[in-house]
């Protein structure tokens, strides 16, 4: 086939306000501010240039990292863009991250393996889930998101094994198996965790890893690693295979599918097996605990959005917090972010799904998420954590206090609160959402701070209350007495020193 619709020439990338851009747009326009596209497809874009960032100007230390700049880093990526360009050919001999000895593999319409498309007997609600025909820049997406975040299921053609003597591919039977999730949603949505800059080119640089990071995180064997454009997998067992396993670039493009694209679908098969978080391996950006007996993943909970998780995934700022939830990608940015910038930002999100008999889906209330929280450098430190701990605890409180306040009042009235309280609390959370960007900005040690943060508490605790008059009716004097029995009393919140 004829080399055509290179990707470092042809607009397919989604940028805010700005449409679909190429990659050489990306590294060539400082002035493109953040990514476009749903949660999912940010992170699989982020996750592709930097991967083409580390395969092209991996810093020695943080000194050589410094140095280098957003700017020195993007004239180096577009260098080795020209160098590699000839791999950028989403169709031709060598298409991009695709495998053409897969083609005996059945071919899969597109919209089966997007998760927000319904195909098959599934109920259609709205017009989002109906399957629409693709452009080749949808597809250069789609392709990219599935090397991490394809879902498990019976889709994949896992009869097409190309790795003599490959049994992963196989069930206890002998016969195909289904399909893996993607390492970067695995059982059910991984939360995945980025620092951001004003720009694109500076949240590159800002995620970038020096070789010393790369080796002092202990995880990636091969390093840094090489690019899988630079030299695809013949199977899922060779040894370019193995070596992306173990690298931080196959990480970052796990090739977790074999596929090959069609004018109407893709032939598709399960790719390269990567160890998950209990083995050890992870996702940089992915926050795991190890301090238990097992390692545990914080995953995406579309009734918790990632905001709620910011005190969790900054842990390591506190003196006592040396155990808890730590992502590398934050772990070795957050300071470098303080030098250099004078504001970034803290970005989380992801896909929640539900597993039945080892097929995924989105259903019910899983969803996209994702929450973006801005700090100043300057005010960054222990203390700033201290206080913002203290109020994000105060505030799950309320949240706690509110749900009995609630369960207590339809007790009382002889009604199941088993749906309506949580409701209650999602209503709450909600309301306070809009005002956590100040509570952040608040948090400094300061004793004007300390008086934005109370008038910050009134607010808080008005939420309770509307959220309980919103859910516990008082028009009968039978509701009116329980009401007043049970509506949440806030004063101790908001004597305390904020």
């Amino acid at each position: 086939m004829e080399n055509h619709f290179n990707l470092i020439d042809e607009p397919w990338i989604p940028v805010a306000d700005y449409g679909r851009v190429s990659l050489r747009q990306i590294f060539s326009h400082p002035e493109y501010r953040s990514l476009g596209g749903n949660p999912v497809q940010k992170i699989a874009l982020l996750k592709l240039l930097l991967a083409i960032a580390q395969a092209a100007a991996t810093p020695k230390d943080e000194i050589e990292w410094k140095a280098l700049g957003a700017e020195g880093l993007a004239k180096r990526c577009l260098a080795y863009l020209d160098q590699w360009h000839d791999r950028f050919y989403l169709y031709g001999e060598k298409p991009f991250l695709q495998v053409p000895a897969i083609r005996p593999a059945k071919v899969q319409p597109y919209g089966a393996v997007l998760p927000e498309v319904s195909t098959g007997n599934t109920t259609v609600l709205n017009q989002s889930q109906v399957q629409r025909a693709l452009d080749d820049g949808d597809k250069g997406l789609l392709l990219l998101t599935l090397m991490g975040f394809a879902l498990s299921g019976k889709k994949t053609d896992n009869s097409i094994i190309l790795s003599a003597g490959y049994t992963g591919k196989k069930n206890d039977k002998g016969k195909p198996s289904t399909g893996k999730p993607g390492p970067s949603v695995a059982h059910m949505g991984l939360l995945h965790n980025f620092l951001m800059g004003e720009s694109i080119q500076e949240t590159i640089w800002l995620n970038l890893f020096s070789l010393k990071q790369v080796s002092q995180m202990n995880i990636y064997p091969e390093g840094v690693g090489t690019a899988p454009w630079e030299a695809m997998p013949e199977g899922e067992d060779c040894t370019q295979a193995w070596k992306l396993k173990r690298s931080l670039i196959g990480r970052l493009l796990p090739l977790c599918r074999f596929c090959l694209l069609t004018e109407d679908g893709l032939h598709y098969s399960e790719g390269i097996a990567h160890p998950g978080y209990k083995e050890g391996v992870i996702d940089p950006s992915v926050a795991i605990n190890n301090s238990g007996k097992e390692p545990k993943a914080l995953w995406v909970d579309p009734e918790k959005r990632p905001w709620r998780e910011l005190t969790a995934l900054l842990g390591f700022l506190g003196q006592s917090e040396t155990q808890g939830f730590q992502s590398w990608q934050l772990r070795n940015g957050l300071e470098r972010a303080r030098d250099v910038t004078e504001a970034f930002s803290i970005w989380s999100g992801g896909l929640r799904v539900s597993s039945n008999a080892g097929e995924q889906y989105a259903s019910g209330s899983d969803d996209f998420v994702e929450s973006l929280v801005w700090i100043q450098a300057e005010i960054l430190g222990e203390q700033w954590f201290s206080h913002l701990k203290i109020e994000m605890d105060s505030l799950d409180g309320l949240a706690r206090n509110l749900y009995g306040r609630v369960q207590g009042f339809l007790k009382e009235q002889t009604v199941e609160g088993g749906k309506i309280a949580p409701q209650a609390t999602q209503l709450f959370w909600q309301l306070c959402e809009r005002e956590f960007q100040a509570l952040v900005d608040h948090c400094e040690p300061t004793e004007e701070a300390a008086l934005e943060r109370q008038k910050l508490r009134r607010r808080f605790a008005s939420y309770v209350h509307q959220a309980y008059d919103k859910f516990c009716p008082h028009d009968t004097a039978r509701q009116l007495d329980a009401w007043a029995k049970h509506r949440p009393n806030n004063s101790k919140y908001l004597k305390q020193e904020a």
